[in-house]
């Protein structure tokens, strides 16, 4: 009995985080270079073993409490949409540009930028733009940025070159809110060179009409393993009321 109780119980903190998962990449869906999160799963029994002693081979054939290995994102690039804004910008390819805020940098696909009261390039709330050269200054006078990075003022003189950078292992990225990641300590990151689209956004990866799909579903789910728990436990409750009748 309750080995039915920790099954259903399992299945309505799984589907509730799920449900949760699906409901903010929907949420997301115009958060410019936002990537969709999935949920991993995996059993007690394999998380157990691979604690103990690194083997992943489960051990038996029955596993029925699941519970959440880890959130992935997709990294599915996402459709880059013009906006003639000078500020916004698109990278068409592997990478993320580098911000650095007030206590890390942090790394990101979302290029709505725009300038602060000092002139430099920044992601609002998080921080200013980080180029080859440092904090990227484009000052009030206008500018133009190249298909390779590369700063332009309104001379045409080079000024900085836009860094872009991606992990040796995507799973070690770690992520934040806004559409931002950090890389897990001792993480490697490597200098890239893809296109950079002037007066572009990168949309969003979220595929809406699965989204909503796989929100029913985990629904639907939640529900049932609800509806499992009550029934469980008017069982047990008319167990212990027949023991005690005896």
């Amino acid at each position: 009995m309750f080995s039915g109780f920790y099954t259903a119980a399992s299945g309505v903190l799984m589907n509730q985080r799920a449900l949760n998962l699906s409901a903010n990449n929907i949420a997301n869906m115009k958060t410019p270079g936002y990537h969709s999160k999935r949920l991993l799963r995996t059993t007690f029994e394999e998380e157990l073993v691979r604690q103990e002693n690194g083997q992943t081979t489960p051990i038996g054939g029955g596993a029925p409490i699941s519970i959440v290995a880890a959130e992935a994102s997709t990294y599915k690039q996402g459709m880059i949409e013009e906006t003639g804004k000078i500020y916004d910008l698109a990278i068409n390819g592997n990478g993320f540009f580098v911000v650095q805020g007030e206590d890390r940098e942090y790394l990101t696909r979302s290029g709505n930028f725009t300038r602060d009261e000092e002139g430099y390039l920044v992601l609002p709330g998080i921080g200013r733009v980080l180029g080859d050269n440092g904090q990227i200054q484009v000052g009030d006078a206008g500018f133009t940025i190249g298909l390779d990075g590369r700063v332009y003022d309104a001379a045409g003189q080079e000024r900085n070159q836009i860094r872009l950078v991606a992990p040796e292992n995507y799973d070690n990225l770690v992520f934040y809110d806004n559409g931002t990641y950090g890389v897990e300590d001792g993480a490697q990151l490597n200098r890239v060179y893809p296109d950079v689209y002037q007066g572009n956004l990168e949309r969003s990866d979220v595929d809406l009409n699965a989204e909503m799909t796989r929100a029913m579903e985990c629904q639907r789910a939640f529900q049932s393993c609800g509806k499992a728990l009550t029934i469980i436990d008017q069982m047990n409750q008319k167990t212990s009321s027949e023991i005690g009748k005896l």
